[in-house]
């Protein structure tokens, strides 16, 4: 697709992200040990988790899924009996992440939506490739549809979200119940997913050097970790945008725009049209990929984050 300008320039607080970012030494990810590396990706993280979101209760406990305890957070923006709910499925190329490198995004989307929202450490690649990420997410809709009402959800008011790899798995999730004729949710926020391995769009080589932060060398190592012996050509749903993407619900699609996989929301919401799925696209020049982590300092982020959750409010409404 051809770009027109909204990505083409970098909002002033982005500038100073990205200034800061491009001075930090940089980091080999692939040739780290992976436990490492996931250290480093959660410190780096810290600082933007560091401002609390107050609410009024944030609990911790266990899931049954696969026959692992999977730690899920269930974040509640009010006392009310019966919430609304959002599970969330955190990104960080299927291989990096969980409930504690989100939560101040999680927090936020909790306290400006209006519905509890519950975040899980789904299973990781490389360890677990495709299908364990979406497969742990419809044993925790399995599991909010049992135990969701004694926790106070309403769990007929039940959606799903996830930034990046979080958007695939959640996506993906929401296409496996389809086919196997289950009951959906009532729709989905998804922001900046990666939805195909796709490394030569337009966005990947005009962002993809690394000059933005992600980079498509690191999104051909994130796709590896997570298809393990599937091929990159592959239709499985570990690659949701090659499906029939008929008979989804309402979908949000957020999208930045420095961001090398601008391209795959791009084209999701044109195959989203193309198949009658009703789908809002909100593209937010001059951001990068991450930008839902950067709402302390990046007030397009912040007002993106604003309208997913009015979506939500939306979609979720009794």
């Amino acid at each position: 697709m051809q770009h027109t300008g909204p990505e083409a320039f970098v909002t002033r607080e982005t500038g100073a992200i990205l200034a800061r970012l491009r001075a930090a030494p940089a980091i080999d990810w692939s040739a780290m040990p992976i436990a490492e590396a996931r250290a480093l990706f959660h410190s780096n993280n810290a600082y933007w988790n560091a401002s609390v979101v107050e609410l009024a209760a944030v609990e911790e406990f266990p899931i049954p899924a696969e026959g692992q305890a999977m730690r899920a957070r269930l974040y509640r923006p009010s006392a009310a009996k019966r919430l609304p709910v959002l599970l969330y499925a955190h990104g960080g190329g299927w291989t990096f992440g969980s409930v504690d490198s989100h939560d101040r995004f999680t927090r936020l989307l909790a306290r400006e939506s209006g519905a509890a929202v519950l975040g899980i450490d789904y299973r990781l690649a490389p360890e677990h490739p495709f299908p364990a990420g979406m497969d742990d997410t419809i044993a925790t809709i399995a599991w909010l549809r049992r135990e969701g009402a004694a926790r106070g959800l309403d769990v007929s008011r039940l959606a799903l979200g996830g930034d990046s790899a979080g958007a695939n798995i959640a996506l993906s999730a929401m296409l496996a119940l389809r086919d196997a004729g289950g009951a959906l949710p009532a729709g989905a926020v998804l922001f900046y997913g990666c939805y195909a391995p796709m490394h030569d769009t337009p966005s990947h080589r005009r962002f993809g050097g690394g000059a933005f932060g992600l980079s498509t060398e690191r999104m051909r190592w994130y796709w590896r970790n997570h298809l393990g012996a599937l091929p990159e050509h592959t239709t499985a749903l570990a690659a949701p945008l090659r499906a029939d993407l008929r008979g989804l619900p309402r979908l949000f699609l957020n999208a930045a725009g420095l961001d090398p996989l601008l391209d795959d929301t791009l084209e999701m919401a044109a195959r989203l049209a193309h198949a009658g799925t009703p789908a809002e696209i909100d593209l937010v020049p001059g951001v990068l990929h991450g930008c839902m982590q950067q709402t302390r300092e990046e007030p397009a982020a912040m007002a993106s984050l604003l309208r997913a959750a009015r979506y939500l409010r939306d979609i979720l409404a009794a």
